[in-house]
C-alpha cells in the first residue's frame, strides 16, 4: 500500500507543480475551457497565496512531505497528514464553488489526489494496525 501512497503523492507534486505555473503564467491559461473552468482565474485571485507563498508550492511540499511518511511506513502521522491536507483542499475547493465561481482543473485533480492518499492511508492503518 505504501508504494501506492507513494505513487500518488507524486502525482499529486506534479498536478500542484502543473498549478503553479499557472499562478505565474502571464496571459491567457491553455485549461480555460469557458466562463466556469478556468485555471489562470483562480490562480490569479487572492486564494492562490497564503501571505507571499503560492497555495501551490504549499501543495507541492506537502505531497513530499506525505509521500516521505508513506515510504518510510509512518502510518499514523501519514492519516493524520492526509486528513489535514484534505480539509485544506476541501477549504479551498469551497471557495471555488462559492467566491469564485470558478473551477481549476489541477485543483479538482489535486482533491482527488488528496482524497485517494487519505482514503488509502486509512485503509492502510486499519490494515496494519501496531
Amino acid at each position: 500500500m505504501r508504494w501506492w501512497i507513494v505513487f500518488l503523492a507524486l502525482a499529486g507534486v506534479v498536478v500542484a507543480s502543473l498549478a503553479l505555473r499557472e499562478h505565474y503564467r502571464v496571459g491567457s491559461s491553455p485549461c480555460s475551457i469557458n466562463d466556469k473552468w478556468d485555471c489562470g482565474t483562480v490562480n490569479h485571485s487572492p486564494f492562490a497565496v497564503m501571505g507571499k507563498m503560492p497555495v501551490a508550492a504549499i501543495g507541492i511540499a506537502g505531497y513530499v512531505f506525505l509521500g516521505v511518511l508513506a515510504a518510510i511506513r509512518a502510518r499514523k502521522f501519514l492519516f493524520t497528514a492526509a486528513i489535514l491536507g484534505l480539509a485544506f483542499s476541501l477549504y479551498l475547493t469551497r471557495i471555488e464553488a462559492y467566491v469564485l465561481e470558478v473551477w481549476c482543473i489541477y485543483c479538482v485533480a489535486s482533491l482527488a489526489v488528496i482524497t485517494l492518499i487519505a482514503l488509502s492511508s486509512a485503509a492502510d492503518l486499519m490494515i496494519n494496525r501496531k
